[in-house]
């Protein structure tokens, strides 16, 4: 009995029970190094965003400040909050449309970076009233599964682009073959097989040892081949003093425009719909899904990843959503909100750092993403492809995620094949109503 006192009264006992660290199997040092993990697979968009949203007339400096602590809050709220170990940040695909519509005549950044807010605001209304919510749990289990199976297959995708395996074949229509002659290939490559050895002895923080050694490896050919393409780019300072330049920047009124009206609905769509598709992937990859294919805590979830997008707005840092890269914490052991708080802590400390964190390459992360494919492609075993109204619409979904690399194109014809099949097969009443809307909406969607 004072054994179970004294275990109670420890520092830090009532952080264990309020992650639930027993309950999952976990411990501080396993999530903390998941959590490094998490933030070293997608701390590129530290640069990239910035470099991207360049293009729009925004600091670069200022923009490494908003997206740096767009996804520090939110994760923590996630972590905290929601208690998952989902991290989120600027949104690739949506900064890339920002920038293309901030070029038309009359729009400005700051009206796109309004647009992100009212986009933000109508989702958050949307997971207020249950329709989010209620849209995700009607969607099956066999289609949830092929949308985490497509995930992965579209993050070891990017994975191996980044390695150099995959290039862009004549005219940049189709892939081929990379060159494996060239040094950041090769370093890549050992680097996969390095992670995947770890992996094979089951050594603690395999995919961290990876990116780690890989990055050491690249290091030193910059020091022993000299004259070649320098891999690592060593930072000139090590800390950065942050601008703020872009934050409640955002013109609303401006963004209300009937003219922009379209745009909010293709932002929202893309929002709702990716996140979605995250959140079941991960979901299913940590085994939180309970029997029926739910998430418990969903509601929280989904308000997080809701008012995440209107923060980004307002920082100027475009659409902040859930990362994929999420699934990297969780396939190295990550179980609870910890992870999200130590990404969280790693966002906000890059503020200042970010010279640091830019040193590690991309050929570093890459083999990490593959890995982390190969572990969500597990599904495919609980997957029912005997019955075509369940396997044809999952093997849709599955293939054109990956290949359009746009999630929600994925979804959108999962949704829209679904409403098909079983309607032609006599099945329509097996289809819950808001099925059927949001096959609708899709069909817009692409219509226009």
């Amino acid at each position: 009995m004072n054994n179970a006192i004294d275990e109670h009264a420890t520092p830090g006992a009532a952080w264990h029970r309020f992650f639930d660290f027993d309950a999952h199997k976990t411990s501080p040092r396993k999530e903390a190094m998941a959590g490094l993990v998490t933030f070293m697979t997608m701390a590129y968009i530290i640069f990239v965003n910035p470099a991207m949203l360049a293009g729009a007339g925004l600091s670069k400096a200022a923009v490494v400040t908003a997206t740096c602590l767009g996804a520090a809050v939110p994760t923590l709220l996630m972590g905290l909050w929601a208690k998952y170990p989902l991290a989120l940040a600027s949104g690739m695909g949506l900064n890339a449309a920002l920038v293309m519509q901030a070029s038309q005549p009359g729009v400005t950044w700051q009206t796109m970076m309004g647009v992100v807010v009212v986009e933000g605001a109508l989702v958050t209304l949307l997971v207020l009233t249950g329709v989010r919510e209620q849209v995700m749990q009607a969607i099956p289990m066999n289609l949830k599964r092929a949308i985490g199976i497509g995930i992965g297959i579209f993050i070891a995708f990017l994975g191996l682009q980044q390695m150099g395996w995959v290039a862009k074949g004549p005219g940049g229509a189709f892939l081929a073959p990379g060159n494996f002659k060239v040094l950041p290939t090769l370093i890549a490559s050992v680097g996969l097989a390095l992670t995947l050895t770890l992996l094979a002895f089951r050594v603690r923080g395999a995919i961290l040892w990876g990116i780690l050694g890989t990055a050491a490896l690249a290091w030193l050919s910059d020091r022993l081949l000299p004259g070649g393409p320098a891999l690592v780019a060593v930072p000139e300072q090590l800390m950065a003093t942050p601008e703020f330049a872009t934050f409640g920047a955002a013109d609303l009124v401006g963004a209300l425009r009937p003219a922009l009206w379209g745009v909010i609905f293709a932002f929202l769509i893309t929002d709702f719909f990716d996140t979605m598709g995250t959140v079941i992937a991960v979901g299913t990859q940590g085994g939180y899904m309970d029997a029926q294919g739910q998430l418990p805590r969903l509601k929280r979830v989904l308000v997080v990843d809701s008012l995440a997008a209107a923060w980004g707005g307002f920082c100027g840092a475009s659409s902040v959503t859930t990362y994929i890269e999420s699934a990297a914490g969780v396939s190295a052991g990550g179980r609870t909100g910890f992870v999200s708080v130590v990404v969280a802590a790693l966002f906000f400390l890059a503020m200042f750092f970010a010279p640091v964190i830019g040193a590690v390459p991309g050929i570093a992360t890459a083999p990490a993403l593959v890995v982390v494919g190969f572990l969500m492609m597990s599904l495919v075993r609980e997957m029912d492809l005997e019955s075509p109204d369940e396997g044809m619409p999952a093997f849709l979904t599955l293939l054109l995620i990956p290949m359009t690399q746009s999630i929600s194109c994925g979804i959108g014809v999962g949704f829209i094949a679904t409403v098909v099949v079983k309607v032609l097969g006599g099945k329509a009443r097996d289809v819950s109503p808001w099925f059927y809307g949001i096959a609708l909406l899709f069909v817009l969607h692409f219509a226009l």
